[in-house]
């Protein structure tokens, strides 16, 4: 406790605040460290629980150093760090939960919404409309809730013991939840809209998008969203693996088959180490395990018999586009090389079942991400939408923050059509 207080004592209380700029989810980050400084941590957790209900999630979680710590002062001063944000806001969930502070909520009114999806964005969705009194049910295609909490991320970067506390929490609010329930397959959206007075949708993309090029159907290709998911590793002992992209979803892959006893592990990105999405500590920490990171190079074809052999692997340079702001990989001719190896991973991003998206009757982009306008309502009347399902920035607290404000979009909704 005592180094938590030293943590944040170190906090400037910058009037311009750029740290809750950088925070998806807004949170009060000057406010709450300056309470954890006068020792007031239950009021730090009030506070806190205004804008987020997963802290304990998020401050072990997130991308630090692209958001809250990104942007604090005090690690823009020479020969000084970021506020530890994170350890700050995690340090404050975990007090809630061992001390069982309660979240506040409305009496319960006559209205109720279904959620279709309990990972990040379904459980905030849920929590945040059940504090404010609307009847709320959990609709999880898993046997369990937490989504790409649970079955996305290691257990070496989040204990699953934790996130069962985290949840636990939510659900006595009294929120109530149907698992083994797949939307398209034991029950419809039209089923919900006539059931129910709103509707979000919040499941997640959870299919690993492919890269178009030769020899993606070999044996031996897999995508880094079905590894995680199933948790059903092929036998890595010795073996040289691929992961293309360089995402939290490639770090934690990379990270987890060289853990499994991969010989070598690489991580191969058309992009800069600088535009690589994964956080600057996940990469050191992967290269501190043995990952090793070929940047600014590009696969563009997968070989062998029958199963993966080798990958043909091109160089790319940065180069700027008219319509675009960032920086384009471009390939350089005549630099092809291969590497052998007996595993391929994609890990370039995600995108939901077409199946489940075509049944759902919503108007979708060429990416199959369901349309929403700034409130997260979709082309039909009473269904919102949110998280990878709309195209949310794939990071926790973006998912989170995007069912905590369809939950308020939905109770201005609901409060119009009284």
């Amino acid at each position: 406790m005592t180094n938590i207080i030293r943590k944040a004592d170190e906090c400037l209380e910058c009037v311009r605040r750029p740290c809750q700029l950088g925070c998806p989810l807004n949170n009060d980050i000057r406010g709450f460290i300056k309470l954890v400084k006068e020792e007031k941590y239950r009021e730090a957790y009030q506070l806190l629980s205004e804008t987020t209900v997963i802290p304990s999630i998020c401050g072990r979680v997130c991308p630090k150093s692209k958001q809250c710590e990104g942007k604090c002062v005090k690690g823009r001063i020479k020969d000084s760090n970021a506020v530890e944000i994170g350890k700050i806001e995690a340090f404050i969930g975990d007090m809630a939960l061992k001390n069982n502070w309660a979240i506040s909520s409305l009496p319960l009114k006559n209205k109720c919404v279904a959620v279709v999806g309990g990972g990040p964005s379904g459980l905030t969705c849920a929590a945040f409309l059940r504090r404010n009194g609307y009847n709320v049910t959990i609709y999880e295609r898993h046997d369990y809730l937490g989504g790409l909490l649970y079955h996305g991320i290691p257990e070496f970067r989040l204990d699953k013991t934790l996130l069962e506390k985290v949840i636990d929490k939510i659900l006595e609010l009294g929120i109530d939840v149907k698992l083994d329930q797949s939307i398209g397959k034991d029950f419809s959206l039209e089923d919900l809209e006539t059931e129910y007075d709103a509707v979000f949708l919040g499941f997640g993309a959870n299919l690993s998008s492919k890269m178009n090029i030769p020899g993606e159907d070999l044996d031996g290709v897999y995508g880094g969203n079905e590894l995680l998911e199933s948790n059903n590793y092929p036998d890595y002992e010795g073996k040289v693996v691929v992961v293309s992209g360089c995402g939290n979803v490639a770090m934690d892959v990379a990270r987890t088959i060289k853990r499994k006893g991969a010989s070598r592990v690489y991580v191969i990105y058309r992009r800069s180490e600088v535009e690589a999405p994964a956080e600057e500590k996940e990469i050191k920490e992967a290269r501190n395990e043995g990952v090793e990171f070929l940047f600014q190079n590009n696969i563009i074809g997968i070989y062998g018999e029958k199963s993966v052999e080798k990958v043909e692997v091109i160089k790319t340079e940065l180069v700027k586009k008219d319509d675009d702001d960032r920086l384009s990989p471009v390939n350089i001719e005549g630099t092809n090389y291969y590497l052998s190896c007996d595993y391929v991973i994609m890990a370039i991003g995600s995108h939901p079942e077409s199946s489940v998206v075509n049944s759902l009757g919503l108007e979708f982009d060429k990416r199959e991400r369901i349309l929403i306008d700034k409130d997260g309502h979709t082309s039909k009347e009473k269904v919102f939408a949110g998280g990878d399902l709309a195209g949310t920035t794939s990071t926790v607290a973006f998912a989170s923050r995007a069912g905590r404000d369809a939950a308020y979009a939905i109770i201005k909704y609901l409060e119009n059509s009284v």
